[in-house]
């Protein structure tokens, strides 16, 4: 992709989408290979690795803005990503992971308490999209021979092929989720996907640079059965204490998510690994933090 040509796109008023992006162990640290970028009536590839910070810097006002919206699937990893290795804020996204959840819990569906579908699950769904990406599971067979994949260049047929359909789909089914949601639903949508692009991108300000979060609607206010307000918490783990967090086989996290009504996430082998991120409605989320805190007590 030329800079040029990219900064005009972006300097355009429309529906963004955006995959999460290629790369070496994706997060703070992990090489960003390939962001894939579809539009309505095209796919554009950009090369991290071939165009560097500038090419990145290019796409920054885009997506930071306000008036564009990303659609991604699961947006964590690429925001951590984005911010630590760009200075980018990524705002205004809709996660399609967050809306899959959202309408399952909305139609009275029992919560996963997993809080992750693959893309591949989310494709063959048939509400969906109900098509099989078999040259998905033929990439992964090839990442886990040679975690550098991405990292070759000249891209090969495959390598091109695959990125393109990482977001070949996306706003169709965007479209389908979200005409799916009520308002309650799109409210939760939004605060979420907010909080889940500033996840893993702690640092010394708490946030304090990031966008505000979207506030309740008033129109749910003055409804009866108004939504808490939802919150971010990160929480600090004791060197020695993160096998207590996470219990055998993931068991004490477990029973966290089945006590509680929120997300708990750890930072696992990327980092950071000295930290809980807690996300949900205020209440739940300070409960979740009550009972990971008591997890870390000493008791003789």
């Amino acid at each position: 992709v030329k800079i040029t040509s990219l900064m005009k796109l972006t300097c355009l008023q429309f529906l963004f989408i955006l995959s999460h992006m290629r790369g070496v162990d994706l997060c703070r640290n992990g090489t960003l290979c390939i962001m894939q970028l579809a539009f309505s009536d095209a796919i554009y590839l950009v090369d991290a690795i071939q165009g560097g910070e500038m090419l990145m810097k290019a796409c920054k006002p885009a997506l930071e803005s306000s008036y564009i919206t990303k659609v991604i699937h699961d947006c964590k990893r690429d925001s951590e990503a984005l911010y630590f290795q760009f200075g980018i804020k990524l705002h205004n996204v809709v996660d399609i992971q967050i809306a899959y959840f959202l309408f399952e819990e909305q139609e009275g569906r029992t919560r996963v308490l997993a809080d992750y579908i693959s893309f591949v699950g989310l494709l063959a769904d048939p509400r969906y999209c109900g098509i099989s990406y078999v040259e998905k599971e033929e990439v992964r067979v090839l990442l886990r021979q040679d975690p550098n994949f991405w990292t070759y260049r000249q891209l090969s047929e495959l390598m091109v092929r695959a990125a393109a359909d990482d977001v070949r789909f996306l706003l169709y089914i965007y479209h389908k989720m979200v005409a799916k949601l009520n308002q309650q639903s799109l409210w939760y949508l939004a605060v979420r996907g907010a909080m889940y692009c500033r996840c893993y991108c702690l640092n010394d300000n708490a946030f304090a640079d990031w966008p505000s979060l979207p506030p309740i609607p008033d129109n749910l206010i003055a409804d009866e059965n108004a939504p808490e307000e939802e919150i971010l918490c990160v929480l600090d783990v004791p060197p020695g204490k993160m096998g207590r967090v996470i219990g055998r086989r993931g068991a004490s996290i477990l029973s966290i998510k089945e006590s509680c009504n929120a997300e708990v996430f750890i930072g696992g082998t990327r980092g950071p690994a000295d930290k809980v991120f807690i996300i949900g409605p205020v209440q739940q989320a300070r409960k979740a933090e009550a009972m990971l805190r008591g997890r870390m007590l000493d008791v003789f």
